[in-house]
């Protein structure tokens, strides 16, 4: 992570809401990415960062990561973005920022209790029904659409 970074733990055993308005239970993520949230926490805590991690300050750190991200890409034609691992440069500049955009978004979720995994689960479960597949495919007409 690059800058000021900061993180709470903020987790509580009450039900929240997401936007939508359906409650989820708050996030007790296990394994690999529950371990990393703890880790998190812990470098957050030592550092007394937990009073900036709040939603919107976090939100505002996952969007100008996302952004360092996009700026890697900004001028490549398709095909010089699919070769973007190919440089050791370059390919460890897109991990550092891939870390960045994870980290934030593992504080953002534990911040408001959501189980990232669990939420993931849930809208690919959504965008299955809302997004069936057709029986026969036309490949002349690519299906170009946002899973949001």
């Amino acid at each position: 992570m690059t800058g000021e970074h900061h993180q709470e733990s903020g987790r509580t055993d009450e039900p929240s809401r997401g936007q939508d308005g359906r409650s989820s239970r708050a996030a007790r993520p296990d394994g690999e990415l529950g371990a990393l949230q703890r880790r998190l926490a812990d470098f957050s805590a030592a550092r007394r960062w937990q009073p900036f991690h709040t939603p919107k300050n976090l939100a505002m750190a996952l969007s100008v990561e996302t952004s360092e991200l996009v700026e890697i890409f900004q001028w490549l034609t398709p095909e010089e973005s699919a070769r973007v691992m190919d440089s050791p440069g370059t390919a460890g500049r897109v991990e550092d920022e891939i870390a960045d955009v994870l980290a934030y978004l593992l504080q953002f979720c534990q911040v408001l209790g959501i189980d990232p995994a669990a939420a993931l689960a849930a809208k690919i479960e959504r965008n299955e029904h809302r997004f069936p597949v057709p029986e026969e495919s036309t490949p002349d007409l690519p299906d170009r659409h946002s899973p949001e």
